[in-house]
């Protein structure tokens, strides 16, 4: 497992997400610059959260043109790990590599704080570790992060098993009120159809050490580690 973080210009969670990645590896992971055109041979790529060039037209539309891109998609083809955290989720929407999209949240203010996660699907590269009934806590910073698609993708994604997190509340009920967004369906992270793309937009680096109080997103990088190692 040779894990990479890919770097655009004003990421600003690459660093939270490495020293998770180091922690759990025991190797430090691959910076990958936007503008470098290979993996350098990493197995699992990671996009990381932040504002990436562009955003003041569409999150993720201009990143999604650099050329690390051409070679995360070609990565992902292939079957190749992939997770985009926060802005990383909305630059692989963007990219095609992950159905639907990210818009404005319904309340039309940036939103930072923690919220309460119940898997959609267990069976995946970051859940695998959890029960169906777990309601984690992960903190949220975005201003674009309510999930849409149109009403046939939303169906496929719910019959094919493709959404990985929805928001709930403290006892895992998927109400309104536990949707700090507006996301359909209260989803609060997918993955592709080939179950190898992930993106979610919550943050689990972000909760992922004993200093910060709180490890609950440990549990899914546990979870892409022991799948590796399997």
């Amino acid at each position: 497992m040779k894990c990479g973080v890919v770097i655009f210009p004003g990421s600003n969670c690459d660093h939270d997400l490495m020293v998770v990645l180091k922690d759990l590896t025991g190797e430090a992971p691959v910076k990958l610059w936007h503008q470098n055109p290979t993996l350098e041979g990493c197995t699992h790529i990671f996009l990381p959260g932040g504002f990436s060039y562009g955003d003041y037209l569409r999150s993720g539309a201009i990143a999604k043109l650099s050329p690390v891109m051409k070679a995360v998609s070609e990565h992902a083809a292939a079957g190749g790990f992939v997770m985009g955290i926060c802005n990383g989720f909305q630059i692989l929407c963007e990219s095609g590599l992950l159905p639907g999209a990210l818009l404005r949240n319904t309340n039309m203010k940036f939103v930072c704080k923690n919220v309460f996660l119940t898997p959609g699907n267990t069976k995946t590269a970051i859940t695998s570790t959890l029960s169906e009934n777990s309601v984690l806590t992960i903190p949220i910073a975005h201003g674009e992060g309510r999930f849409y698609a149109d009403e046939e993708t939303l169906k496929n994604i719910e019959n094919n098993g493709q959404v990985v997190f929805r928001y709930c509340d403290e006892q895992g009920n998927t109400t309104p009120e536990s949707n700090p967004n507006g996301s359909l369906n209260n989803i609060a992270g997918v993955c592709n159809a080939g179950f190898n793309v992930f993106g979610m937009m919550p943050h689990p680096e972000r909760c992922a050490s004993d200093s910060l109080f709180n490890t609950d997103g440990r549990a899914l990088f546990e979870s892409v580690l022991a799948l590796a190692n399997a």
